[in-house]
């Protein structure tokens, strides 16, 4: 009887022509270790550096969208959840039933305060909290504190509400300035990753041309807009779907309204003080904070689980290692250069804009006029007016980059000569389309506006060292003019509009002055970003240079050398167990071998 033959051939094994293949080479034990564990022969190297740069192009990408969908999730909860929590405590009736005398317009006006106050101090701790934690971890964290203010509205009361008030004004600056730079580093690296040939000839330490990442920066900063207005379109989804089937129609809540528009004081004078018919059931609303609640965790998770790096571990320990007084001191330092200066009222217009389209229109025009059950719809207008226009922020591709910004200035100052002159009646709703049409309209100016600032910053401060400082200040700005706008809550709208139309003509002649300077070649004043000290205490550099641009000049890596400096070489006939770096304290294997890591043959 026959044996099979096996069917694969047994490794090690003489082959059928003896104990050389067919090409000639041993086929046993004494087969070459290249021909066993060679590249593939077919392996092309250019195609596969391609298709690795493609897969990185593609997880930027990802980071963009994934951080665009977190920050609009963030954002529409907490807007949401604070419109439908000072919609029910202003009725008077759901106050005296629910909560008794427990105080809750107190409670509410010191959440707003705490909301609105806290940013100010900003400024202090933002820089450092981003270069301690990290961009993206920063951004996870500041998603975090927006859910901690959701999950306390499970257990409305004054040690919950407040602290957690105070919580969130403290994570609002960090939040969007780490979002600005986050945006602006992936337009950087997907510039890196579509040029990497040209960073190949120039050598790693080689900068890329200033400007260079300006396209991808513009469609990056589309896409983040885009995402981000529609946050206020989600924020209604509760009062859509849920609050508006407990209001009272307009006829009720605007019973004792007298004047709307240019002619109104304050917000919402002579507003009926019940304006729900029923009382919502605890279970109903708990299932709402439930669900707000599940998509702020979503939005923690979209951040943590798809968001990669901004910066790779080595350009983190050089953010850092240029010391934390210096840190601290540095956004300071930037006010000495002419162009930030001329954006300040631009920054500050920024902020009142948007507040103005959220309380001052939209509650002096909209619901004074129309009802408090068609808010949700025209945020809605505004919300989806500006994230369509925000894609004509592309423009800049084609345009000079002051079109846009002057082009949404333009459209805020037709608007708000407008509305001096317009004051609706109460309770007629033949002129809605009116309202409609100008809060989309408002909303392109707002497009325009933060995606051409935005971008602006990115391209006029492309220097990774600085970043951070750029959009800490630009969020700061904006914090303080929201500030403001909470303090004028009670003027005259006329007083208001007069103030945005000011601040708009101070802002677009302050940028074009600018504009006008650098055409010049007026060269900036910029602070100088302090060398990386990577031999202090408490870390440990991986490299014994300093990494990517931080020290193009050198000389970093010869300092803290101390007492090793000396050190002479291994002999020729020693084995080197483990290439040891200065002052390297032998492990115990080494010094079972001889106390140096050495042994003699």
């Amino acid at each position: 009887m026959e044996v099979e033959p096996p069917l694969y051939p047994v490794a090690g094994a003489a082959g059928p022509q003896g104990d050389e293949d067919r090409l000639g080479v041993p086929d046993g034990p004494e087969a070459p270790l290249d021909e066993l564990v060679g590249a593939y022969p077919n392996y092309n190297e250019e195609e596969e550096e391609r298709r690795y740069y493609r897969r990185k192009r593609l997880g930027v990408i990802k980071n963009v969208l994934a951080a665009s969908a977190g920050g609009t999730l963030t954002y529409g909860v907490y807007l949401g959840l604070l419109q439908m929590q000072l919609i029910l405590h202003y009725d008077e009736t759901y106050r005296e039933v629910k909560y008794g005398n427990m105080g809750l317009p107190d409670i509410d006006s010191k959440m707003l305060m705490g909301i609105n106050v806290t940013p100010i101090a900003a400024l202090l701790y933002t820089p450092v909290l981003i270069r301690f934690f990290g961009t993206k971890w920063m951004m996870f964290l500041a998603v975090g504190i927006y859910a901690l203010f959701v999950s306390t509205n499970y257990w409305e009361r004054y040690y919950t509400l407040v602290p957690s008030a105070v919580a969130l004004g403290m994570a609002i600056v960090p939040l969007w300035a780490s979002m600005g730079n986050y945006i602006t580093r992936m337009s950087q690296k997907y510039y890196e990753y579509s040029h990497y040939k040209e960073q190949e000839e120039q050598g790693p330490q080689q900068r890329p041309p200033r400007g260079s990442h300006a396209p991808y920066l513009l469609v990056f900063q589309a896409i983040f807009y885009s995402f981000f207005h529609l946050s206020f379109a989600c924020a209604q989804l509760p009062m859509i779907y849920f609050l508006n089937y407990y209001l009272y129609d307009l006829n009720h809540t605007l019973s004792n309204v007298q004047s709307c528009g240019t002619k109104s004081h304050g917000i919402l004078t002579g507003f009926n003080k019940t304006v729900l018919h029923t009382l919502p059931r605890s279970r109903n609303l708990i299932v709402v904070e439930s669900v707000l609640m599940a998509v702020a965790f979503l939005a923690m998770l979209l951040v943590l689980g798809l968001c990669g790096a901004a910066y790779r571990p080595t350009e983190e320990i050089d953010l850092r290692s240029v010391g934390w007084g210096n840190i601290f001191q540095l956004p300071f330092k930037h006010v000495r250069d002419f162009r930030l200066r001329h954006l300040v009222p631009f920054f500050i217009y920024s902020g009142f804009e948007v507040l103005f389209a959220c309380t001052g229109f939209a509650l002096g025009y909209g619901v004074c006029s129309v009802g408090l059950e068609r808010l949700a719809y025209l945020l809605i207008a505004y919300s989806l007016g500006a994230s369509a226009a925000s894609f004509l922020g592309l423009l800049g591709l084609w345009l000079p980059r002051s079109v846009p910004l002057v082009a949404g200035a333009g459209l805020h100052l037709l608007l708000t000569l407008s509305l001096f002159f317009w004051a609706p009646l109460p309770r007629v709703l033949h002129h809605s389309w009116i309202l409609y049409v100008v809060a989309a309209l408002w909303g392109v100016g707002s497009a325009l506006n933060k995606t051409g600032l935005s971008t602006l910053l990115g391209i006029l401060y492309e220097d990774k060292e600085r970043q951070d400082f750029i959009f800490t200040i630009y969020h700061w700005w904006q914090a303080v003019a929201i500030f403001v706008v909470y303090l004028g809550s009670s003027l005259p709208m006329k007083a208001k509009l007069a103030v945005l139309l000011v601040t708009l003509v101070v802002a677009t002649t302050s940028y074009l002055l600018m504009e006008q300077k650098l055409q010049q070649g007026l060269v900036p004043r910029q602070p100088r970003i302090p060398k990386p000290q990577h031999k202090l205490r408490g870390y440990r550099y991986l490299e014994e240079d300093n990494s990517d641009e931080s020290d193009v000049d050198g000389g970093g890596g010869e300092q803290g050398q101390g007492d090793c400096a000396e050190e002479e070489a291994p002999q020729a006939g020693t084995l080197d167990t483990e290439p040891a770096g200065p002052c390297r304290r032998p492990c115990p294997f080494e010094q079972a071998l001889g106390g140096d890591g050495t042994e003699e043959h």
